[in-house]
């Protein structure tokens, strides 16, 4: 069974910007460099200000989620991003179904 989560950040007033540049190319790493990592997806609001981000990922297990927090990219990120943010929560899920097309 795969290993997947969804992170919600608030994005501090201003930051927006750089911290969508900042996500989307760690989100980049990721599938890149992480077998382990199966999917990154960036998403932000379709209307309203694009303080809110979301992140859903998915990874082979928790290992593979585990390692995903001591990579160079991962780490990178959240030292540059940590003062961007307002608030942050992440859910932890077990994908029982991937449906696809």
């Amino acid at each position: 069974m795969s290993f997947a989560l969804i992170v919600r950040f608030e994005i501090a007033a201003g930051n927006d910007g750089a911290f969508l540049s900042a996500v989307k190319a760690n989100a980049a790493r990721s599938i890149a460099d992480e077998p382990g990592c199966l999917r990154f997806d960036v998403l932000t609001p379709l209307e309203g200000p694009g303080t809110d981000v979301v992140l859903y990922e998915i990874y082979t297990d928790r290992a593979a989620f585990d390692h995903h927090l001591t990579t160079g990219h991962y780490l990178s990120f959240d030292a540059a991003t940590r003062a961007w943010i307002a608030s942050k929560s992440v859910t932890l899920l077990a994908l029982t179904e991937n449906a696809k097309r």
